[in-house]
């Protein structure tokens, strides 16, 4: 299978009619995209590019490549786009399994302000009073008392720790 940068190069030099246009408008050297461009070639067993001194035009395998590469490259940049913007504004579903008792008595606290502070967030809250994988159960997070987690948990602390004695009289 061919090398997405190697393809991305491939698209650079073949638009840009030549090693040095690509290397202007991209950030790799006119060497690094020759090299590029020789490993496409040798991996797919076909020349692409007709090389002159003064251009550089596609093979018709090339072209018939370049045909197909340029909505495939741009449908792969908007879908990162897409998980870029996760990166930068979290948004969707998330899943959080939570014990009865912090349901009541935890999320009140914490919810109403981290729903503020992400508007684009929904939260789905499963309320069970016994021990749930998190990842069996498809739960994206959870909260847990200290001697009800695994320890291969990664785990942060969300309040003081309170413990209460009680005595019968």
């Amino acid at each position: 299978m061919a090398d997405l940068q190697d393809l991305n190069a491939f698209v650079a030099v073949a638009t840009h009619g030549g090693f040095r246009g690509a290397a202007r408008h991209g950030g790799d050297s006119a060497s690094q995209l020759s090299q590029a461009l020789r490993r496409l070639e040798t991996r797919l067993g076909v020349r692409l590019l007709h090389r002159t001194t003064r251009s550089v035009v596609p093979t018709e395998a090339g072209q018939r490549l370049l045909d197909q590469l340029r909505p495939a490259l741009g449908a792969i940049e908007s879908a990162l786009d897409v998980v870029n913007g996760f990166r930068d504004r979290p948004a969707g579903r998330l899943r959080l399994n939570v014990p009865l008792s912090a349901s009541r008595l935890v999320l009140p606290r914490i919810v109403p302000a981290f729903l503020a502070a992400y508007p684009e967030i929904s939260l789905e809250v499963i309320v069970e009073d016994r021990f749930v994988d998190l990842v069996q159960a498809g739960c994206d997070a959870g909260i847990r008392y200290e001697e009800s987690m695994e320890q291969d948990m990664v785990a942060i602390p969300i309040g003081p720790r309170r413990q209460r004695m009680a005595a019968a009289a």
